[in-house]
């Protein structure tokens, strides 16, 4: 059987780290392409970096093809400074990279999105998850998945002091989080990885939308 190959947007986030990681050694994908902004330092055999600015993703992606796309692409309002520049990483190149791999002969599209996604939403976070739903489910990808993980726990690259805070709370109030509050539970960056992973090798038509307990249960 003919090997996949697959592209990965944000490898160097704490889902995206994880789940580099997994395909790498997923014998059902014979090359993982990463788009980055910088080289991130590591060599594998089945690795192939694509160093660019995202603005120019119509260029970088010149006859290329790819089978699965994974897009684990997002950051804070802190982080980015405004919401311009946060709606650019969160929206506008995630769905760049949907409309132009599909283009190009993808299958499957799969992406990190946020509960209670909605583009009529009043909160700015969950008004453009949803729009960037949206918007991907207007193309015509075989299959496309959507997971809706919560407050993400585990190691980053970067440190975020908010978000390190708020995970030992939820890790140790985590009794707390049960039924209409369980969306809002922590959840590790590994298991929606490994998640993530699993739904691509299923072969599903249409659109599948994960759930927290959903990621929890694929991803275990």
């Amino acid at each position: 059987m003919t090997r996949k190959t697959a592209l990965l947007i944000g490898a160097t986030g704490l889902i995206g780290n994880e789940l580099l990681k997994i395909l790498l050694k997923n014998d059902a994908y014979q090359k993982i392409t990463v788009i980055v902004r910088n080289p991130l330092g590591m060599t594998d055999p089945k690795l192939e970096e694509i160093v660019t600015d995202f603005d120019e993703l119509d260029e970088a992606l010149i006859n290329f093809h790819v089978d699965d796309v994974f897009s684990c692409l997002g950051t804070t309002i802190k982080k980015a400074k405004s919401q311009e520049v946060m709606y650019k990483i969160d929206v506008t190149y995630p769905l760049k990279i949907a409309q132009l791999t599909r283009k190009v002969g993808a299958r499957q599209f799969l992406f990190v999105s946020s509960p209670y996604a909605n583009a009529k939403s009043r909160t700015f976070y969950t008004r453009i998850k949803g729009e960037l739903e949206d918007e991907v489910m207007k193309i015509d990808f075989n299959s496309i998945t959507i997971f809706r993980p919560s407050l993400l726990l585990g190691k980053r690259q970067e440190f975020r002091l908010g978000e390190h805070t708020a995970g030992v709370l939820f890790t140790a109030l985590s009794f707390l989080f049960v039924g209409p509050l369980k969306k809002f539970s922590g959840i590790q960056g590994k298991t929606v990885a490994k998640a993530m992973d699993k739904a691509a090798q299923m072969n599903q038509e249409g659109v599948t939308i994960y759930e927290l307990d959903q990621i929890e249960e694929l991803g275990s």
